[in-house]
Order: C-alpha cells, then structure tokens, then sequence
C-alpha cells in the first residue's frame, strides 16, 4: 500500500475527511468553488500522523487509560491528556517523511510565513462541532518551524477539551486521527467570521459578519469588541461598530503580537457597507455549495477577500420542508405532547398516521403549520387565546412575528378551524358518557389484541393501516372532545366566578382533588399498592436494589415473599406496561420491555411511605375536595342571589369532578394501542433477521411504516438508508427545538412580559396553586430518579410515564407545559404546587438547591 503523506489542496475534496480532516477536506472544496479565493496550501495526510503514532509505545496504554475518566473529572483529564502530549511533542519525525512532509514549501515560498492548523477527523463535520479543540499556529516561518508546530497540532488531538468532548459524546480516542493543513499567511488588512444564518436567531435569511482589523485571532480570541453587520435581500440592515482597541499582526521572522489600534481609527468600519455586502454573496455561494449554513473565516488583503476556513453551523434547527415559497408558521408539536426529545422515523410516521392534521418534520420532531390561522381574521384571536391557556411563550412568539406586519398578513376570511376551535354540545355532569367512551375503547383493544395474533408479513402491515381508521374514530369520537371540554369549561367558570364572587384564587384546584376515573392518577397510586406487597419482605427489597437486567420479574419466585412480589409487579405491568417516557414514539421501549426503569421509583416508595398509603391519600384529596365544595356553596348561599349562584356552582363542580379523569384515557388507550402494533412488529422484525433481511430487530425503527411495509413485501432492506438515518438521529439529539420556528428558519422565542414576579424569581406558568419550599431535584432521567418526601422535582417535561413519582414529591418545575398538560392535571388532583413552562429551569436550577415554587402567581424563586 502506498502511502501518501501529503496532499495539494486541489488534490482534496469533501470525499477525504477521513485523509486530510474535516478542515482540509472543506479547503479542498472551497478551491473548487468559482469566485472563491482560498490561500494556497496543503495538507499533511493522517497517514502520517498514523506512521509516527505507531513509533510511540506508550501511546496505546495512554489511550487506554484516556478512556476511563468521568468527562466530568477534569483532574484525572487533565494530568493523562498533558502526559499524551508530552509524549508525542518528544517523538523524533524520521528524516525521509519529514523530508516529504517540507517539499511543498519550495512551490510555494520557503521563507514566506504559514499557517499550520490541526484538522481532525471527526471535525467540522455536519454531526458535531469540534471548532476550537484543536490547536492553530500563525506566522510559522521555515521548515524546522513547520515540522515542529505539525507535531504540535498532532499533540493537539489531546487537549483536555477535546479529550471531554469525546468522552462526552461517545467518540473512540482510536477513531479519531489528525491531519494538518500548512496554509500560506495572509496579512490582511481586517478579517473576520461571516454566519450565512443568523447565530442568535436561526433566520437563514440574514447573514451575520464580524470584523476586526488585522488577523482574525483578535476576534476569535475575544480580545477585541468587533464591528458587527447583518444583510438581508442584499443590503446591510443593521450594524454595530465596536471599539476596537487591540489588533494581532504577523511579526517578521514567525509569530504573532497585540498592537495597540491609534484612536482616531477604532471607531473607524473595518469594512464599507459595500464591501459588507459583497462578501455575504460570498457566504451564500459557499453555502449553495455545501449545502447548508457556513461558519465562515475571512481576510480582507490588497482590496479582495480571501476565505481562510469554512465549516457547517451544527446548532441550528433545520426548517420544514415546503412545497410553495411562501411564509409559513410552524409551531411544536412535541411541545404540546409533552416529548421534545426527536423521534425515529417509524415513530414519526406512525404518529402522523395517528392524527388527522397534516404535519411537518424536522430535526426528528414534528411541526403544524398555524399559518392558515393566523392569516383569518378571527381564527387568530381565538388560536392565541387558546395558546394564552396552552403555552404562554408559544402565543409570545407567535405574537413576535405577527407584531412585524407582513410576515402573515390578514386575510379577509375567518381562518380555518383548528383543534379546540370546533363547537361543542354542552354536556351535563352524566357519568354514563365516561363509561360508555371507556368501555368502547377497552372492547376495541381487546378485539385488536385477539385479531393481529394471526397476522404476518404484508398482511401484518395491510391490518395496522386499517386499524389506524379504528384508533382515529376512537381518539376524535363526537362525544370525546366535548367531555374533555366540558371539563376545561367548567374549571375556567369555577376559578373564574369564585374569584369574582368570593375572592377564591384557583378554587378548581381544590375542588378537583382526587377526581374519579383518572387513569395517570391511579397508575401512581397502583405503584404504592405494589410497594406495600413488597415491603415486609427484605430479601426481595435487597434483590430489588441490586436489579441490573430486565428479567428481574421471573427470578422473584424464588426468595421468601417472591411470588407475592412477582405477582404485583406482573399486574402493574399487565395494565400500565404500555407506557414509557416519550410514550408517542412507539419506538421507545415500553415498561413491560423494560421494567427496571421502575425499580427507583418503586424502591422509593417503599421506604418513603407506610403501609395503605394509596387509599390514603386519595381519600384526603376527596375530604378535601367535599370540605371545599360545602364551604364554597355555604359562602355563596350568603350571598345576594346566592341560591342561583351556589346552584350554578354545584352544577359546575360536579360537571368538572364527572369529566375532568376522562381527559386522560384517550392517550392511554392510544400507546395502548401503539404497544399492540409494537409488539407484533417486532415479531415480524426477527422474522426478517432470521431470514438474513435485517441485521437486528430495531433496525425497523428507522424506517418509516410505509417503507417498513414494502420490506415485508419485497424482502430487501435499504441497509444505507438506514445507516444515515442512524447517524441523523445521533444529530437530532442534540438540537433543542423551538416552540415556534419561521420558513426563515428562525426560532422565535416568547416570554411572559410580567412584572409581578420577585426580583431574580424564574417566571413560568401557575397551574396548580399553592407554595412550596423544598430541595430540587434536577431529573432529567426516570430511571434515574430518586427523590424524597422533602423534594421538588425540576425536569424539562412530564409525560403520563411520570406519574409514579408525583406520589413522593412536593412541588413540580418543568420547561415545558400547559394548564391541561399531563403534569398540570396529575398536580392539581394530588394537591401539588406547580409551575411551568420555566424556560431553562434545568439549566438556572442546581440540583439539591432550596427552592420555593409559587403554584398560585407561576414563579419560582432560589433560596439562599
């Protein structure tokens, strides 16, 4: 095999990452472009890096060792990553691949000054962005200078943040190998960083460019306060002129130095607006190239620009797919099911097949279009006032980009109907309607559960698709969306006359306390009920906390009290084993695939709570909830016209306690039904394996259910397909969505516009009053939870998989929610102070600080 040590930049293009690096493959790349002048260079190959590395016998128990520490334990990163380096700066290059390593220098000038930049392989890539972890070296002049500063950005593969980084997100030491890129200096007269979108906001239609005079090194070290432009359509909107006091020039004869910038020239525009614009139709050439927004670095050197570095922007949120021009208005659906996380593609589309309403994907998540409605001239007004009671920020931010005029101008119709907006029947307090909704979706899952037994291959397929007609009529039967209604109605009315004519704030919350017929509610106390067959039984306790695998269950009924145990764990399964964290992606694993995701939460109420605990507490929250209703209706009764009045509250109290449980089963009958289909599925998924298909069962999840369908027919998968789809699911991970994102691409972002709140108070939505003091608990992790009588759960979402939990806490803080959210409804019946929709709260909020959450005004505040 010959090796090529190194390469020109015209010998490179972006096929090569794993030869010269992400930075020397986008140099190649950027040589290709027309209009685009790149300083010339080379790059030295990772086969030479490869080659020396080989010669370093202390370097494979180096990377051993590397691979062990916490990411968090910066003291052991920081010693085992000096000492790798310290190794490889002392290793000798041999004299024939330093000789090869030098040759280009005589073509292009061996005294001329040189840039020489690491370019690892797993950098600038679209996946991660590892921008910065390695090292660059400026004004490197001669070839012993060059060969020593290569060796160093070799070294610098190991720096104590790229070290982190990997350790942090899963990259093998091994896997990742460095190039280098010699790049002939520049001295340019300003230079800079130009974003083809906006960095802040997203908007892919505005270019952002910071400039600076001298070398960029000013800008990127943060040394210098940078003239800041932004262009849209072709012309600069808005700038910034900084005062820039300090530049970094080339020193003759090698290296840098700070210079002192006259005064009378740092108020002076490193560049004309001319020259602003006319560098941003460089950017957007680039980025047509590439594909996708640029982080671009420039200079400006004897009148024209030369671009020096370009790399993907790895934080931005991709925009929707679009089959017009047009402006168009996505709001989350993720936000407004509870589950922000991204989904895999059979979950993506079994979730659209689900809903009657068309949906756009992006980043793995799902968006509805809510430009139609806001465009009606009344449809808007209602859409943002029902968003006020839903999601606060989300109105905000639609209310942002209304507020600009011509983004979604009126249009002379109402608008077009949307979820909430449909009229609906009044309904009396009538139970019989609840039973009737329940009992036709029980006798549904059992006739779906009995007919897909016998169901395999395309027949499998063929049944779901028509099952999906089944599991719409149930989740939009007529008589389903007014009972839910009926309760939101009638909880509006309570607080709202209560405050009117008693001064009450938030009475429903009381008057709601353990409310029949909630299923999330009852899973919670079902677990404590389990708790209490388990305790009295220390070995299955013991065994319980020492549980590793998934097959705990069976291996119950050998220890004294194990057959109880299993038994109740079983039960609990047979009815709540459906569900799991982010249940609307039938992807993820459900508990019955995965029951140790229970353990914590179980053991926890086990030595939390005594025996009877469940019947307990929901017979307080009825005491309390009776006591309410006949003090309200006395004090009403003493009121002027105060029979009408405590009669028209009665009616409303019992509507709200008849309907409000309901609102939860038609998702529990729905992931129901989502963990039937799974499981046969999954079925089908090994039959493929062993017919040689599929490599493994869950290679399903990343093909949507159309295509997952045509495998069955045709037996033959597309294995890149779903390797790319692997590897854009790892990408999508990391984004965080918006709650409103533009066709622009900018991720519009509300607030609260209050000023009631404590100074220094995280603001946030009130959804179950009362005020609370406790410890916080950041719990970003079910499984992970362990919590106390005394705690405060702070988390981004909840969804009905939480449940379990809200037994043993005191208080609720979440990121994201509404008023009838799973986490707002659950919290108001077991008595818990909530507020949410507490933008960055597991970030502001340390875990095992005292915090105070004030359910009744939406704010909380950290204690000293």
């Amino acid at each position: 095999m010959v090796h090529q040590y190194v390469l020109g930049f015209h010998e490179v293009d972006a096929r090569q990452v794993a030869v010269v690096g992400g930075k020397g493959a986008h140099l190649g790349e950027l040589s290709r472009i027309d209009g685009i002048e790149v300083p010339p260079g080379y790059c030295v190959t990772t086969d030479a890096f490869r080659r020396v590395m080989a010669d370093v016998p202390a370097l494979d128990d180096l990377l051993d060792r590397l691979s062990r520490p916490d990411p968090d334990d910066r003291d052991a990163i920081g010693a085992l990553s000096a000492e790798t380096r310290g190794v490889i700066e002392k290793t000798a290059i041999p004299d024939d691949m330093a000789a090869v390593l030098v040759r280009p220098l005589a073509s292009l000038g061996e005294n001329a000054a040189y840039a020489v930049r690491s370019s690892a392989t797993a950098e600038d890539l679209p996946a991660a962005s590892f921008a910065g972890q390695q090292d660059t070296y400026l004004n490197v002049v001669g070839a012993t200078a060059v060969l020593e500063h290569i060796r160093s950005c070799w070294a610098s593969l190991f720096t104590e943040r790229a070290v982190t980084y990997r350790l942090r997100n899963g990259f093998d030491h091994r896997e990742v190998t460095m190039a280098v890129v010699v790049q002939r200096m520049v001295t340019p007269d300003a230079s800079g960083i130009l974003f083809t979108a906006d960095p802040v906001t997203s908007n892919r239609k505005i270019t952002t460019v910071e400039a600076s005079f001298g070398l960029g090194e000013a800008l990127v070290s943060g040394l210098v306060n940078a003239d800041s432009y932004q262009v849209r359509d072709g012309a600069v909107v808005a700038k910034t002129i900084g005062a820039k006091e300090l530049a970094v020039h080339a020193v003759p004869g090698g290296g840098t130095r700070q210079e002192a910038v006259e005064p009378s020239a740092r108020q002076r525009p490193a560049l004309t607006d001319e020259q602003v614009v006319a560098l941003a139709e460089l950017g957007r050439r680039i980025e047509t190239h590439f594909g996708r927004p640029q982080d671009i670095e420039w200079c400006l050197a004897d009148g024209g620009f030369q671009i020096v570095q370009s790399r993907a922007i790895t934080t931005l949120f991709p925009i929707p797919e679009s089959e017009d021009d047009g402006n168009h208005v996505y709001v989350s659906v993720g936000h407004q099911q509870m589950m922000t996380d991204p989904l895999k593609p059979l979950g993506l589309s079994v979730w659209q097949l689900t809903t009657r309403r068309p949906m756009a994907e992006a980043g793995g998540r799902l968006f509805v279009d809510v430009a139609p409605v806001l465009a009606g001239t009344t449809s808007r007004d209602r859409f943002l006032a029902a968003m006020g009671t839903s999601d606060p920020l989300m109105r905000d931010a639609m209310r942002t980009v209304l507020d600009r005029g011509d983004f979604v101008p009126l249009a002379p119709d109402e608008g077009p109907r949307f979820v909430g907006d449909v009229p609906t029947p009044h309904l009396d307090a009538d139970p019989s309607i609840v039973d009737e909704l329940i009992g036709r979706t029980r006798a549904s899952l059992a006739a779906v559960a009995r007919d897909i037994e016998a169901k395999k291959g395309p027949e499998l397929f063929d049944f779901i698709l028509a099952d999906f007609e089944e599991l719409r009529a149930l989740l939009f039967d007529p008589r389903s969306l007014p009972a839910i209604i009926a309760a939101q109605d009638a909880t509006t009315w309570l607080n709202e006359h209560l405050r009117e004519w008693l001064g009450e704030e938030n009475a429903a919350d009381t008057l709601t306390l353990s409310a029949p017929g909630n299923v999330t509610s009852e899973m919670g106390l079902d677990l404590l009920d389990v708790a209490d067959v388990i305790r009295p039984h220390p070995q299955v306790v013991a065994f319980l906390r020492g549980v590793e695998n998934d097959d705990f269950v069976d291996e119950l009924a050998g220890l004294p009290g194990g057959r109880e145990a299993r038994d109740a764990i079983q039960g609990y399964l047979d009815r709540y084993g459906m569900r799991c964290v982010g249940e609307i992606d039938i992807t993820r694993p459900r508990w019955r695939e995965h029951p140790t995701a229970l353990v914590p939460v179980l053991l926890g109420n086990v030595e939390t709570f005594e025996p009877g605990a469940s019947r307990r507490r929901f017979e307080e929250g009825r005491r309390q909830a009776a006591a309410k209703e006949q003090e309200v209706l006395t004090r009403l009764r003493a009121l002027p016209d105060g029979e009408r009045k405590a009669e028209e509250t009665k009616a409303m109290i019992d509507r709200v306690r008849t309907f409000i449980g309901f609102r939860e089963y038609p998702k529990y009958g729905m992931v129901s039904r989502y963990s039937i289909y799974k499981q046969a599925i999954l079925a089908e998924a090994d039959r493929l394996v062993r017919a040689g298909v599929l490599r493994d069962r869950e290679d399903v999840f990343y093909l949507r259910f159309a295509e997952l369908h045509e495998v069955a027919r045709g037996g033959e998968v597309d294995e890149e397909l779903i390797r790319r789809r692997k590897e854009d699911f790892a990408t999508y991970q990391a984004l965080t969505p918006p709650r409103v994102l533009t066709s622009d691409g900018e991720a519009v972002v509300g607030s609260y516009r209050r000023a009631d709140a404590p100074a220094g108070a995280l603001v946030g939505m009130p959804v179950s009053s009362g005020t609370v003091e406790g410890r916080a608990r950041v719990v970003l992790d079910l499984a992970a939870a362990d919590l106390a009588s005394d705690d405060i759960l702070v988390t981004a979402f909840t969804d009905p998989s939480w449940s379990p939990v809200f037994v043993t806490i005191k208080g609720l803080v979440t990121e994201v929610g509404g008023l009838m959210t799973h986490g707002a409804v659950v919290a108001r019946e077991y008595g818990l102070p909530a507020v949410v929709g507490v933008s960055g709260a597991t970030r502001l909020i340390r875990d095992g600080q005292r915090i105070r959450v004030n359910g009744t005004n939406g704010y909380v505040e950290i204690l000293p």
